[in-house]
Formats: structure tokens, sequence, C-alpha cells
């Protein structure tokens, strides 16, 4: 059973073996939250070149000293061997690994994600169906647009306003509970 949990991976390394389709889509995924990713494999998908000032390509075979220092390791390369290798050492060592053709080698999986700003939502099944999680994911998209970047930068401005504003912790619950009914243009009326 996995347990869901958001993870702070500033200042972490972030390791992906492989260079195929897999590869670039999780290297993508970290890139989109902020982060820079080593990629490491002798080929690399021609999509690449989209990312490669955010990404540290090292044209070589895996070797553990790659991850020696690694945080977080994806294992995508296109072997099979290679890759539970590589979920073998990573739990040997203590180290989240996502091995992509063995969900029983992984120590994580990584939901279907829609990021609206700072608002992020999650969808998983734990892996029994994909296919489901990204329909409810396309549904969610429809319901938390894009507007919602703006409204949540301005329920966390008028949150922090409420929060040195008043002491009594009753009234400041009940202030935050009743601004998440406002719209955006109510909000801004008092962030000013």
């Amino acid at each position: 059973m996995n347990y869901p949990i958001m993870v702070n991976l500033d200042c972490k390394e972030i390791t992906i073996i492989g260079g195929g389709k897999i590869a670039y889509r999780k290297a993508k995924n970290f890139i989109d939250f902020g982060y820079k990713v080593k990629v490491i494999s002798l080929d690399f998908d021609e999509r690449f070149k989209d990312i490669e000032n955010k990404t540290e390509l090292i044209r070589d075979e895996y070797k553990e000293e790659y991850i020696e220092n690694s945080f977080i390791v994806v294992a995508a390369t296109n072997n099979r061997d290679v890759n539970k290798s590589i979920g073998m050492y990573c739990a040997k060592k203590n180290k989240l690994v996502n091995v992509v053709d063995n969900p029983t080698l992984s120590s994580y999986i990584v939901p279907s994600t829609i990021k609206r700003g700072d608002l992020i939502i999650g969808v998983s099944t734990s892996g029994k169906s994909p296919s489901l999680a990204s329909k409810i994911k396309k549904d969610l998209e429809i319901v938390y647009d894009d507007s919602y970047e703006e409204y949540i930068q301005l329920l966390g401005e008028l949150r922090c306003k409420i929060l040195k504003k008043y002491d009594d912790p009753v009234k400041k619950k009940q202030l935050l509970n009743e601004i998440i009914n406002l719209n955006i243009e109510e909000l801004k009326k008092y962030i000013v």
C-alpha cells in the first residue's frame, strides 16, 4: 500500500537512468516542478533537446557511482535486468526509487498530477488502472482550471493577513473557512 506524501526535493540529487520516452516524461515531470535532474543513458530520445538546459545529460551506461549521492532515482532503461539491479541497489542503500517496469521494486510511484500554481492535485489508482487515473485527472482539470493559480495566490495572501491581524484562534478559523467561498474579484477587494 502506498502512503500519499509531498516531498521537498530542493537541494536533493535526482537521477534518471534511461534516455527513452518514459525517461523523458519522468525528467519533464521533475522539471515542471522546478527541479534539475541528471539523466544517464547511452542514447537520448530527441525530445531531451527541449530540456537539456535543465538537465545534466551524461552519455554513458549505468554505473552505481552515478546514483551514490542521489536522493531519488528513476530506473527507466529498456533493460529489465538493469532496472532490477538499480532497484535492488537503491533498496539496499535506502534510496527512493521508481522502477518503471517493476512496481514491486519501487519504493514510490508518481501519481497523475494537476498543478495550478501552488495547488497540486495527485490522482492514483496504485497502479490498478492508469487509464482511470488519467480520466479522473482530465475531469478535475475542467473543474480546477488555470484560474486556480491566481485564486490560490490570493487565498495565501489573505490568509497571512488574517493570521497577523487576529489573535483569537476561533475567529481565525472562521474567517479562513469563509474566504474559500469568495471568488477571485471578491478576494482582490480584501487584499488591497
